[in-house]
């Protein structure tokens, strides 16, 4: 059975946040008609949280299904030597209306031994900020893990935390390890490996949708946290006037202009490519076959696929495959 190639749509999973706010739908057009919607899952290979396609030939089917029946065909051959059934990767766009809780994650190593996960790797890309609008990212001092714990137990944690100002087009990359924070007013896209374990450090002492307050996990994120990272700033990555925006071991993330490349050769990358629209609109063809794209929308296309041609609309596009 061969592989249908034309440009993949799925349906949003929608959810809400206590932090969450509006922005998905007033300027991303995504439909609910709560107040606090948080985040829109784009692509997604999470346990109880499967991607459904929502347009072509393949609509109704999931991500895990096409993955099982088309393999290399679908995501590449040396994604899927190395990553089997499992889609690699997680895309949502995030709306912080507040802060979110001050965290981090673990690596592949910590994850595969606690959870029997991937880790998380993530990169942001700033859609629209709210004027003084600032992430979370490392702390503010060097600071040891004694110490830390001292901030933590004193419940001091707000004052050794690194604030970095941000706008539209700024991009970081997150690193396994890194203390961060969404912070308020912010609308993003994130890429990311495909997991959802998140260790929470400190939640402004807020209670969440039901009047509780959230678990914290001080004890499994201490082991987690890279100390000689969170002091050296090589985490950030504000490069707006770059196409590559990110190159790691699980993505490489570049951006363009369809009205500059309406052409994108994907022939030589033996890889699924995503495409996230985050500014303006424009159609997206591969062959004969074409959708509508526009701003918060997501499209994946076939690995075998060898060129995409996009309107010479203007729109900003990122366009993310493993390397």
């Amino acid at each position: 059975m061969d592989l249908p190639i034309y440009p993949i749509k799925f349906q949003p999973i929608l959810k809400e946040k206590v932090w969450g706010g509006t922005k998905l739908m007033n300027l991303l057009n995504k439909s609910s008609l709560a107040s606090n919607v948080g985040e829109s899952w784009e692509i997604s290979d999470v346990e109880n949280d499967i991607s459904i396609i929502s347009n072509g030939v393949l609509k109704g089917q999931s991500i895990a299904e096409i993955v099982q029946n088309y393999k290399e065909e679908l995501i590449g051959e040396h994604v899927y030597q190395k990553f089997g059934n499992r889609f690699p990767l997680l895309f949502k766009f995030i709306d912080a209306k507040e802060t979110l809780s001050v965290q981090l994650h673990p690596d592949d190593a910590l994850a595969k031994k606690r959870h029997n996960s991937f880790g998380k790797t993530e990169m942001w890309y700033i859609i629209q900020a709210d004027t003084n609008s600032e992430l979370i990212l490392g702390f503010n001092q060097k600071i040891d893990k004694n110490s830390f714990l001292n901030t933590i137990d004193n419940d001091q944690i707000e004052a050794i935390l690194h604030k970095e100002k941000i706008k539209q087009g700024d991009a970081f990359y997150i690193t396994p390890g890194l203390v961060h924070a969404i912070g308020a007013g912010t609308l993003l896209a994130e890429i990311q490996q495909t997991s959802d374990i998140t260790y929470r450090l400190y939640d402004w002492n807020r209670p969440d949708t039901n009047g509780q307050l959230r678990a914290l996990h001080k004890n499994l994120a201490i082991d987690a946290i890279d100390f000689d990272l969170n002091t050296n700033k090589k985490f950030l990555s504000n490069k707006q006037d770059s196409d590559n925006l990110v190159e790691s071991p699980y993505f490489s993330v570049n951006l363009f202009n369809t009205k500059e490349q309406t052409h994108r050769n994907i022939s030589k990358i033996d890889s699924f490519v995503v495409y996230m629209c985050v500014e303006g609109n424009t159609t997206i063809s591969i062959n004969t076959k074409s959708e509508t794209f526009a701003m918060g929308e997501t499209v994946l296309i076939p690995a075998c696929a060898k060129e995409v041609h996009f309107q010479e609309d203007s729109a900003k596009v990122l366009e993310i495959f493993v390397p």
